[in-house]
C-alpha cells in the first residue's frame, strides 16, 4: 500500500489550493474540479475535509465521473492512463486536473465537456 493512500485529503487540499492561487486561480475552481471528479457536492466535500478522510476512504466514497477515463497525460513522470492501481490512478486524475487548472486550461476542457 502506497503511503499516500492513508494520507488525509485535508492535508493535501491546501497544497492544491496554494498551487492554484499562485497562478491566479481560486478555491472555487479547485472545488469545481474535485466535485466534478468525485460526484461529491460542496457539503460532502467539506465533510470529508473536516473529517480528515484518507485518500482511500475519499475515493471509496466517491462516484467517479464517467468522463474521468478521458483524463490523459503525464503527472509525476507517469502517464495517468497507464497507472495499474485504480486508487493511485484516481489520485493522479485529481493531480492532473489541478495541474490543468493551474496551467490556465479552460474549465470546459479540464472537465472534458
Amino acid at each position: 500500500m502506497h503511503r499516500i493512500f492513508g494520507m488525509s485529503v485535508a492535508k493535501v487540499y491546501p497544497l492544491y489550493l496554494q498551487k492554484l492561487e499562485r497562478k491566479g486561480h481560486t478555491q472555487a475552481e479547485l472545488d469545481e474540479v474535485i466535485t466534478w471528479l468525485t460526484g461529491f457536492d460542496e457539503a460532502a466535500l467539506r465533510h470529508h475535509l473536516d473529517a480528515e478522510t484518507t485518500f482511500a476512504e475519499f475515493f471509496a466514497d466517491a462516484d467517479l465521473n464517467s468522463n474521468a477515463g478521458l483524463i490523459t497525460g503525464v503527472i509525476c513522470g507517469v502517464r495517468v492512463e497507464e497507472i495499474d492501481d485504480p486508487l493511485m490512478q484516481k489520485i493522479r486524475y485529481l493531480d492532473k486536473l489541478v495541474d490543468e487548472v493551474a496551467k490556465g486550461k479552460k474549465m470546459e476542457k479540464v472537465l472534458r465537456v
